[in-house]
């Protein structure tokens, strides 16, 4: 028979027992996230140019965690050494992943060594511009081969951020294709621009998949509801969570498919400072849940 302090005591384990018994069977599984926020200097290069500290402390306090160069007017280490960058970025939780270059083979082996130095991951190649027949995207694919061994060389990755143009046919054929076709997949990987991608009405999602695990770095931003009118100076573009770009489904298709590395950069900037913008899209990407 069960006494009534047998009974208290079965009652109270059992009111504590269920609300863990709640949580672990009906919950919903827990949201993905994005595994580091990052954000391409370019977009904060008037910022930078003038106070490349202070402009770092800014990003960092942010939220952002990771950071991808080009070649400015400082250069890809903003007048510093490599180690002297690399050191600015991290006293203030930074890491340098990536830059955008645009150099030749023997650039490209003296920027690899020092790349290779402080840990960086990739060297991106960012501007062609539109060529004159699909031949000569077939020979930028031999040239990219090329940077893609000399980053295999020192322990990098090469990858190419298509803008606008090669999505634009050429002689019956998308220069993108080409380029993907032509490359080796040991060597060159993408870095997908969601905004330039569906601007050219492709679909980022086929490329991402059909491709996989080839774009394993993409650029963030948004496209505008109502695109400015063509033959606009400024883009269509706006800050994430604001625009026409379904990024939930789209990063989650991403981080199925191999992508690693997720920059912000921001091209045009409404009633806001560049450093603004940039804190409003880190904002949205800390509490952007992945569908």
């Amino acid at each position: 028979m069960t006494n009534r302090r047998t009974f208290l005591k079965k009652t109270a384990l059992l009111a504590l027992s269920t609300p863990l018994l709640k949580s672990d069977l009906f919950a919903a599984p827990t949201a993905r996230k994005l595994p580091a926020l990052g954000i391409q200097l370019y977009m904060v290069k008037e910022d930078m140019e003038k106070d490349t500290p202070g402009t770092l402390a800014q990003i960092g306090k942010m939220g952002y965690t990771q950071i991808e160069s080009y070649g400015g007017n400082k250069g890809v280490f903003w007048g510093m050494n490599n180690k002297d960058f690399s050191k600015l970025a991290k006293d203030n939780g930074l890491t340098l992943v990536s830059t955008h270059f645009a150099g030749n083979a023997s650039e490209y082996e003296q920027l690899a060594a020092q790349a290779a130095e402080i840990g960086m991951k990739y060297l991106i190649y960012p501007w062609k511009g539109p060529q004159k027949s699909i031949d000569d995207f077939k020979h930028i694919a031999d040239e990219f081969n090329g940077y893609g061994a000399i980053c295999k060389k020192h322990g990098l990755r090469f990858a190419y951020h298509p803008h606008d143009y090669p999505y634009k046919p050429v002689d019956g054929q998308l220069p993108i294709d080409v380029l993907l076709a032509g490359t080796d997949k040991n060597l060159v990987d993408f870095q997908m621009d969601f905004y330039y991608t569906v601007t050219e009405g492709q679909n980022p999602e086929i490329y991402i998949k059909k491709h996989a695990p080839r774009f394993r770095l993409c650029h963030m931003r948004d496209v505008l509801k109502e695109r400015l009118p063509a033959g606009s100076e400024e883009e269509s573009a706006c800050d994430l969570g604001t625009g026409i770009i379904d990024y939930p489904h789209l990063l989650k298709t991403g981080l199925d498919n191999g992508m690693e590395y997720f920059f912000v950069e921001q091209s045009r900037f409404f009633k806001e400072t560049q450093l603004r913008s940039a804190a409003v899209n880190a904002g949205y990407l800390k509490t952007l849940k992945l569908g």
